[in-house]
C-alpha cells in the first residue's frame, strides 16, 4: 500500500462505527432486550464486543503491515491461492446476503417514509443506489459515512428519547425480560455473530490505515460506541415495549423520522457490506480464472444480486445467518494468526515482498491441512454445548493449525506465480 494511500484513523473509526451502530445491532440488542435482564444484556454486549475486537485488531495488525486485502492475504497465511478464493466465495455470499437483509430493512423504512411503492421495489431501489455509492469507491464511502453517522446518532437520541419518555430507566434497568429466556452464551453468541464477517474481513479497512497504534485505537472507538450505544438502546427499547420489533416501535413512536432512522443507519454500513463482497468475489474470480476482473463490475453485478435477494424476502433468514457466521467465520481469523504470528510458514516470502513493493512471486495452491482444521473447528463451533461457539471455533482453529504446522504437516500442494501485471499497489487499490 503507498504512504498516499493511507488514511487518518479518525475518519476511518468513523467508518467503523458506522458500521456497528446500524440497525442490525438494534435488532441485537433488543433481541437481547427480549430475553435478558438488563445487565445480562450489557454481559452479552461486553463479552461479545471482547471477542470482536480482539479478533479486528490482531487481522488488523497483519492488514496495516501489509497493505492487503484479507482474500489476497489469505494466500500466504495459511490458505493457498485455492483456499482463499474458496474463502472469497463465502464472503462474498454471506456479505451479499447481509447487503440484502440491510437492504430490505430499509425498504420497510422507506415504506413508511414516503409508500408509493411496494416493500419489494424499495428494496430495489435502496439497493442499486447504495451499488452505486460502492462503484465510485472508498472516498464516496468515506463522505457518506461522514454525513448519515452524526444525524443517525442524532436522530437515535431522539428517539430513543421519546419512546422511553413514559417510562423510568430506573425501572426498566431491574425489570425482567418479557419474552422467552435467552442464556448468556446465546446473547454473546448473537452478539459476536452480528459482526464476526466484519471482524475477520479487517484487512480490508486496516491495509489503508498509517500504524498499528491506529488500528487499536479506531477498534476500540467503533466496535465498543458501537456496540454500548445501539445494542443498550435496543435493550432497553425492547423492555419499554415489552417486543423485539425494533422497527416497529422506531416508528410507531416517532413516525416519520423513526423511517428515516432505518434508512441512515442501513445506508452507511451497506455500502460497507457491498464493497467487502467485491473484494472477497474478486479474489474467487481471479483465483479461478487467472483474470483480475474489474471491482466496479462485480459490485454491479453483486448489488443488483443483493438488492433482488432482499426484494425476495431475505430478511426472514436474519436469525439462521447469524447463527451460521458465528461458527464458519472464526477459524479463518484462527488460521491466519496462526501462520503469520506462529507457524510463519509462509512468513518470509511475505516479508520479503513488503520490502520490494510487489506480491510475491509465488503462492502455494492449496494447503490441505487448513482445510481439515477450518471444517473441524467450525464444526466444533457448531456442535459443543459448552462455552461461546465464535470462541470455540476461533481457538480450536489455532490450535490444531498450530500443532499441525509445528508437527511438519502445513504443507502446499501445488503453486501459482504471480501475473507480472499486478503488483501489490494494484491488488490493493483496484480490490
Amino acid at each position: 500500500m503507498p504512504t498516499s494511500a493511507r488514511r487518518s484513523w479518525f475518519g476511518l473509526a468513523v467508518q467503523r462505527f458506522g458500521q456497528l451502530s446500524a440497525l442490525v445491532q438494534f435488532l441485537v440488542g433488543a433481541a437481547l432486550g427480549f430475553g435478558m435482564n438488563f445487565w445480562d444484556a450489557f454481559l452479552a454486549l461486553t463479552l461479545g464486543s471482547v471477542i470482536l475486537e480482539l479478533v479486528a485488531i490482531a487481522i488488523g495488525v497483519i492488514g496495516v503491515r501489509e497493505g492487503l486485502s484479507t482474500t489476497v492475504l489469505a494466500r500466504w497465511t495459511g490458505f493457498g491461492q485455492g483456499g482463499s478464493a474458496l474463502l472469497g466465495l463465502l464472503i462474498g455470499l454471506s456479505v451479499t446476503v447481509a447487503f440484502g437483509i440491510q437492504s430490505a430493512v430499509s425498504a420497510e423504512g422507506l415504506v413508511a417514509l414516503f409508500g408509493g411503492l411496494p416493500s419489494w421495489a424499495w428494496s430495489l431501489v435502496f439497493g442499486l443506489s447504495v451499488t452505486a455509492i460502492v462503484v465510485m469507491g472508498i472516498r464516496s464511502m468515506a463522505w457518506t459515512a461522514y454525513l448519515t453517522v452524526p444525524v443517525f446518532l442524532a436522530l437515535v437520541a431522539w428517539s430513543v428519547g421519546r419512546a422511553l419518555t413514559s417510562h423510568s430507566i430506573g425501572d426498566l434497568i431491574p425489570g425482567s425480560p418479557p419474552g422467552p429466556p435467552m442464556t448468556l452464551v446465546q446473547g454473546t453468541t448473537m452478539v459476536a455473530g452480528s459482526f464476526i464477517v466484519g471482524a475477520v474481513i479487517t484487512a480490508d479497512m486496516t491495509r489503508f490505515n498509517r500504524s498499528v497504534k491506529d488500528v487499536v485505537k479506531q477498534t476500540l472507538v467503533g466496535v465498543t460506541l458501537g456496540e454500548y450505544v445501539i445494542g443498550l438502546a435496543g435493550v432497553l427499547l425492547a423492555h419499554a415495549s415489552r417486543s423485539s420489533d425494533v422497527i416497529a416501535i422506531v416508528v410507531s413512536n416517532v413516525g416519520w423520522v423513526g423511517a428515516l432512522i432505518i434508512v441512515g443507519a442501513t445506508l452507511k454500513i451497506n455500502d460497507w457490506n457491498l464493497y467487502s463482497a467485491s473484494l472477497g468475489t474478486v479474489g474467487f474470480l481471479e483465483a479461478i480464472t487467472g483474470r483480475r476482473m474489474h471491482r466496479g463490475v462485480v459490485t454491479v453485478v453483486l448489488g443488483v444480486t443483493g438488492s433482488a435477494l432482499a426484494a425476495a424476502g431475505v430478511l426472514t433468514q436474519f436469525a439462521t445467518v447469524l447463527g451460521v457466521l458465528g461458527y464458519v467465520f472464526p477459524p479463518v481469523a484462527g488460521v491466519m494468526l496462526a501462520e503469520y504470528f506462529v507457524v510463519r510458514r509462509w512468513r518470509p516470502e511475505l516479508d520479503a515482498s513488503r520490502a520490494s513493493g510487489t506480491l510475491p512471486d509465488t503462492a502455494p495452491q492449496w494447503v490441505p491441512a487448513t482445510l481439515v482444521v477450518w471444517a473441524a473447528s467450525a464444526t466444533v463451533g457448531g456442535t459443543v454445548s459448552f462455552g461461546f461457539p465464535s470462541i470455540n471455533a476461533l481457538v480450536c482453529a489455532f490450535v490444531l493449525y498450530t500443532v499441525a504446522g509445528k508437527a511438519g504437516l502445513v504443507h502446499a500442494f501445488g503453486a501459482t506465480r504471480r501475473n507480472p501485471a499486478v503488483t501489490a499497489d494494484g491488488a490493493v487499490l483496484d480490490a
